[in-house]
This record gives C-alpha cells, structure tokens and sequence, in this order.
C-alpha cells in the first residue's frame, strides 16, 4: 500500500505544537496526561459490562493488556487505546441475555450462557486476522470491495435497532433518572468545552448516578462486601470452563454463527479509527506500521479478552479526542493509561461501585447509544454516497434491515434449524448481514467507488488502476460508538 492511502491530507512532518516524546515533558506530566486517558475510556468501557453481565474488573484487565499487546504488535508507534466495544453487545443479548431480578428488572448475568457468547467473539477476532493476513497479501482496497457502505451502513443500523427495547426497558424502571442522564449526555456533547466534551457518557452516568442515589435507588451493600483487593478474573466466567461434559455444541455454533458477522462492522471501524489517528497525528500509520498490524493487534487483543470473559477491544475515539486536544502524541502516555486500568481491574470494591448501578441510568445512557449507532449507519451511507437510485442497493439494504430486525423481534426470536442432534439458532443480525454480503457479490453492477480526490471509479475492470486511492477512512462505526462512547 501506498502512503497516500486514507490519509491524503498527512505528511511525514511533525505537527505544529506536537509533542511526539512525552519523556521531554518529565514523568509527572505524562503520568498526568496517561490518567486522563484513562479517564476518557472510561464511561464507556465499563458500561459495556455493565449492560452485558461481564465482568467489569476483567473488562478493565484486558483493556489495559489487550492495549500494551496491540502497541507490541504495531511496533509501539501507533497511539491508540483499545476498550469495550459495543458493536458486540448485539451479539451478547442474543446468546445470553440480561436476566430478571426480584424486582423484575433485566440486571442479573446470564453466567451460564455467557462464556458462550464469549466463545463467539474470539471467533470474530479471528476474522481481523484473516482480514489482516489479506490485507499483507493483496492490498486493502481489493479486500474492502467485498464490504462496502451499502452493506456495513445497514448492518450498523440494525445493530442499533435491535438493541432499543432492552434501553426502553430498562429506562422504564425509572424515567426521571434516565432523562437526567440523557440530558447531562446531549448538553455535554453539544456545549461542552475541551475534555468535557470528549466525556459526556462518562459525566451521564455519573449524573444519572448521583440522582439515583439521592432518590434512594442504588443498594451499596454489595460495595461494603467486596474486598478492596482481588483476582479480576474467575475461572467460571472464561471460555475454558466450558471444556466438559455440560458442553452444548449446539448453542456453541449459534454464538459462532450469530457474532462472527458483527466483525465485519467492527473492521471496517477499526480503519476508521487508524485513519482519524494518523490525520490526528500526522503520521500515516495506515502506511507504517500498516493496516495488517493495527488489524492483527485489534484480533488478538479481542481474542484474548473474550477468552477470558471480557468484552471485544476496539481502538476508542475518546482518545483520539484526547490527542487531538493536548497534542501530546507519544504512545508511552497511552501505555500509562494501560497500566492504570490494569491496577483498577484488582480493586473488587471499585467494580461493586460499577456494578450496583441501578438499572434507569444504564437505560438512559443506553438509549443514546443504541440510537447513535443507527444514526451513525446512516451516516455510513450518506457521506459514502450510496446510490439508492439503483435497484441493487435498495434490495440489500432492505434485505439486511427486515430480516435483522424482523427475525431478533419474531416470536421465536431467530431461525432454528435443527440438525440431528445439534440445533442451531441464526439471529437476525447474522442473517442479515450474510444476505447482504451474499447480494452484494452476486446481483449484477457494483457499489460507485470513490478516489481521494472525489473522481468516480466505476466497475470491476477500474479497481486495480485505483486501488491506492480508495479512501478507507469514510465515516464509520468508529465515529458514532466514539462519539456516543
């Protein structure tokens, strides 16, 4: 690949007021600079446990070490943290969804069901490294003709959609509380200044937090009970505590069947991300240490992760928002950052804090969320300028957008199709998104590719002639789970 690849506007020069080695600013100012990284990833990275039943000092153990293993991979050039991500939260309710409490509230884990869909993820961080090892053989532009916007824009609405009537439910238990974190979330975003702006889910939940508090809503018994020092992981919540007897192959391939697809979203974010870093920074890292990296470094920390009961990594937008706004590039910082969400993951009494969050503020930052995600697979097709005058396009988004939808609120809730004696369930985000993959390979005429400099590239016989000016960095699932993390 060549260096003009996604990031036509960075060159090879430092940018102005930028500091590449932070050791110049002396170890005080970069264990400070490596605490608000931390304190930008945070909001988000515990909320996805906190919405899935996951562990949430596992969730912060991984980010750490899944962030340290991807700047190992990438030469320790690229400045990007890896936390939670949400594109898998779909996959997670299907296969283990939030159980009911004695007050009928959706918020007790489904452990016995979790370390399946856990099972799933790792195998959708295997697709990155099929991705990335394509990525090293033939070129990214070549690749990414198989998952264009008129495919991914609709998967990543649909993501969104699916998981709206688990945020309704939850703000039901107490719409005052979640409207006051929905407020706190829209004011900050929109009005807020420097690194408030960067951190309005963080400062949401903490409002809607306060607020239940003082209503008398959160029960800090559990608090009192943990223990300020502990293991973060427990062998019941792994992938391995499967390996047995009880084992459902059936269940098994559904988990597999139903995340793996949500991959193919979350790669196309991953690009994203790589690109606003390098734009951010001035350096192609798209180039150097190149795309097969970051790509290898995002699969395996996921891999990882979900192996031992956390969430999927993905690089956070929040930090790059960080970087854009103290300009203090150097990847050591975000390594600190690393480090101190390590040492927080053996805290059991600050994961109790997270965890007995009532239900109303996670329904109320949810709703945001799970509405930005649709919003931001709108976006996707927008600005990559889908062309729904053409039949083609109008059948795949279609197809993808009623069948995920239209099969997760079915009344058996996916395809069941029993196979002696295994039965396998597909999801309507599983369906969907193969339909749309399938369609876009087979219907006749190909999505209008774009160069770097807006010229039309049309038909199959073009690609090679501009396949380095394909520009990877359009808008994305990135910018929206970013910007609504």
């Amino acid at each position: 690949m060549k260096d003009e690849i996604a990031v036509p506007t960075m060159g090879a020069a430092d940018a102005p007021n930028a500091v590449y080695d932070a050791r110049a600013l002396g170890r005080p100012k970069m264990i400070v600079f490596g605490l608000q990284h931390m304190f930008a990833m945070f909001g988000a990275t515990v909320l996805v446990p906190t919405i899935t039943g996951l562990s949430v000092s596992a969730t912060l153990l991984f980010a750490g070490l899944g962030t340290l293993l991807f700047h190992l991979i990438s030469k320790g050039k690229v400045p990007a943290f890896l936390g939670s991500s949400f594109a898998f939260i779909a996959g997670y309710t299907a296969i283990a969804p939030m159980l009911p409490d004695a007050s009928g509230n959706l918020a007790v884990a489904n452990t016995a069901l979790l370390p399946y869909a856990c099972l799933g993820v790792a195998c959708a961080g295997l697709l990155y490294l099929v991705l990335s090892a394509l990525f090293r053989a033939f070129g990214a532009a070549r690749v990414m003709r198989y998952f264009p916007p008129v495919v991914t824009g609709p998967i990543v609405i649909a993501i969104g959609l699916t998981l709206s009537a688990s945020a309704v439910a939850n703000c039901q238990t107490n719409w005052f509380v979640a409207v006051i974190a929905i407020a706190t979330i829209v004011v900050f975003n929109i009005w807020g200044k420097g690194m408030l702006k960067i951190i309005p889910i963080l400062l949401g939940v903490i409002a809607g937090y306060v607020a239940a508090v003082a209503l008398g809503l959160v029960d800090f018994t559990p608090v009192a009970q943990a223990s300020w020092i502990g293991l973060p992981v427990l062998w019941e919540n792994t992938v391995f505590s499967l390996a047995g007897p009880g084992f459902d192959t059936g269940l098994a391939i559904t988990a597999i069947i139903t995340i793996m697809p949500l991959a193919f979203a979350t790669m196309i974010e991953h690009i994203g991300d790589i690109s606003a870093i390098s734009s951010t920074c001035n350096r192609n890292y798209i180039a150097e240490p190149g795309l097969h990296r970051t790509l290898l470094g995002d699969g395996l920390a996921t891999i990882l992760a979900s192996l031992f009961g956390a969430p999927a990594n993905t690089t956070y937008g929040e930090n790059t928002g960080v970087l854009a706004l103290t300009r203090v590039f150097d990847p050591r910082v975000i390594r600190i950052a690393a480090c101190f969400a390590i040492l927080f993951s053996f805290c059991p009494k600050f994961a109790a804090i997270i965890e007995v969050m009532p239900a109303c503020v996670i329904g109320g930052v949810s709703l945001v969320l799970y509405g930005m995600i649709s919003a931001v697979g709108i976006r996707n097709l927008v600005e990559n300028h889908v062309d729904f005058t053409l039949s083609r396009n109008i059948i795949i988004t279609a197809l993808i957008i009623v069948l995920s939808i239209g099969i997760s609120y079915s009344a058996a809730g996916a395809i069941v199709i029993p196979t002696g004696s295994i039965t396998i369930s597909l999801s309507g985000l599983a369906v969907g998104s193969l339909v749309g993959i399938v369609l876009n390979i087979v219907l006749p005429g190909k999505e209008t590719i774009y160069s770097v400099d807006g010229t039309m590239v049309e038909g199959d016989e073009q690609l090679a002639a501009h396949s380095d000016e394909l520009p990877l960095e359009g808008p994305t699932m990135a910018e929206g789970e970013r910007a609504q993390k």
